[in-house]
């Protein structure tokens, strides 16, 4: 038995994108959520969803603990939940009317309740969560348990928790961790863990969400993250860790202390984190890779200057070729995060990214369309063109839920020859043969539709000039694709 039972609403076989990924980690916000509850003295057991079936499973959890309150609580450091995906919505939903039948009261928290509260409280919760949260939810229960009632129907709360600095450690023991671990190394050799050195991001992308840290930005002790590095290699024997903060390396003081940290402790342990190219400079990526970073994500969004303006990005296109140069000296894979059709997005601009990455030659990208989440500068811009669809089902729906430039099947045509392309990079002999046939193929398929696949339909004058494009430059189709029209065109 357990007085509170907390699970989260992230299921990996609803995603396909992520299950061919199979990446999965713990949820660990929801562990952070339940390390509080544990240190407030009260009783707590997990149902992880990652794994898990919630529709077999969930009501099996709840028989068995007999919790008086639910927790949906979701892992705040998921990009996944933060994108708010309608089928994990619905299954929040269906786990806050099974625990409401088994008798408990159900309280909720996360991006997607924080963006639509009215919704969750009319789908079964009594409590919604917003804000960070952890202690906040420990107050609640405490005085449901206490006072063994309810809160008040459609009860909305926010919460304001201290720093990182005043939190225990994720409580990784209620975590059956030989699943991730079987499923790590079937898919991919190695065991990966997550952890965070910070919260939130003090940048202002003006399409990036932040309903729960909002702006703020807080950050650990270098001595604590290096120690639970360790921690995290010895005790729960991880080969891979991923960083997952908004932001990694913010302070170039904090990163090369860390770094001395790292090697005192001898804790360095392979891993991944999100950071931005105007972070990287060459003192920082010199302490990262004394640290053990192998892989650095950079949100780079676009190779059109005019774009990343429009954004409030805040980025120089500079940036991002003086910092893959110098990851790539120090041994670093550099990625980007790319997205097209961002409003006042052109084919021009389209062009500059593909030189972009042509240019730059990362070791990984993802694409995406450009995605309007609530409480966003974007969504508010956008809001009028919006239709009834608010959210993606799925981390692959790639829909673009405004009045863009193109249809989507051009973007995900664009997606898939762009991906091919930087993963052909990589080979060599006759793999690259095979990879440049692939691709060339590919970008003929994006020359074709986007003529035809421009929003509002293209006038005969536009369709005559995008023919004429075709014919001058080959079937790449585009100047910045033309060298596709020839065998190796893409690898010269």
């Amino acid at each position: 038995m357990a007085e509170i039972l907390l699970t989260h609403s992230y299921h990996l076989p609803y995603d396909p994108k992520q299950v061919r990924k199979m990446q999965p980690y713990p949820p660990l916000g929801t562990l952070y959520a339940a390390a509080v509850l544990r240190q407030q003295g009260l009783s707590v057991a997990l149902f992880d969803t990652m794994l898990e079936d919630p529709v077999a499973g969930f009501p099996e959890a709840l028989r068995r603990h007999r919790p008086r309150v639910v927790a949906v609580y979701e892992d705040d450091f998921n990009f996944l939940t933060k994108m708010c995906l309608t089928r994990m919505r619905e299954v929040a939903w269906e786990m806050a009317q099974a625990a409401h039948e088994s008798g408990a009261v159900v309280i909720a928290h996360g991006s997607d309740a924080s963006d639509h509260v009215s919704e969750y409280l009319e789908h079964g919760f009594d409590c919604v969560i917003s804000g960070e949260a952890e202690c906040k939810l420990a107050e609640v229960c405490r005085q449901l348990l206490d006072a063994r009632g309810t809160p008040k129907p459609q009860s909305h709360v926010h919460g304001n928790s201290p720093s990182l600095n005043g939190l225990p450690l994720p409580a990784r023991d209620l975590v059956e961790m030989e699943r991730y671990r079987q499923a790590w190394h079937t898919a991919h050799g190695r065991f990966s863990l997550s952890l965070v050195s910070s919260r939130g991001c003090p940048f202002r992308c003006n399409w990036c969400a932040k309903p729960i840290f909002g702006d703020k930005f807080h950050v650990r002790p270098a001595a604590e993250v290096a120690q639970e590095m360790r921690l995290l290699r010895d005790h729960y024997g991880a080969e891979h860790l991923w960083f997952a903060d908004d932001i990694f390396a913010l302070n170039r003081h904090w990163t090369e202390e860390f770094a001395r940290e790292v090697e005192r402790l001898r804790a360095a342990v392979p891993f991944k984190a999100q950071a931005r190219a105007d972070l990287m400079a060459a003192e920082t990526v010199a302490a990262l890779r004394r640290a053990g970073c192998e892989e650095i994500w950079m949100g780079v969004e676009s190779g059109s200057q005019k774009v990343l303006d429009s954004m409030d990005k805040g980025l120089d296109i500079e940036d991002v070729f003086l910092a893959t140069a110098r990851l790539k000296r120090a041994g670093i894979r550099p990625c980007f995060f790319l997205q097209f059709g961002y409003p006042g997005e052109t084919l021009e601009d389209i062009e500059q990214t593909v030189a972009m990455v042509r240019r730059a030659r990362p070791h990984d990208i993802g694409v995406s369309v450009s995605y309007p989440l609530p409480n966003t500068r974007f969504y508010q811009m956008i809001r009028e063109q919006m239709g009834s669809k608010r959210n993606w089902r799925d981390s692959d729906d790639l829909c673009v839920m405004f009045r863009g430039a193109y249809s989507d099947e051009f973007y995900r045509a664009l997606r898939n020859a762009l991906h091919a392309e930087v993963s052909e990079m990589t080979q060599t002999g006759a793999d690259a043969k095979a990879a440049s046939r692939s691709v060339r193929e590919l970008w003929r398929q994006v020359a074709e539709l986007e003529p035809v696949s421009r929003i509002p339909n293209p006038t005969v004058l536009d369709r005559a000039r995008s023919r004429d494009r075709v014919r001058h430059h080959g079937v790449g189709g585009f100047v910045a694709l033309k060298a596709l029209a020839v065998p190796g065109g893409a690898n010269g």
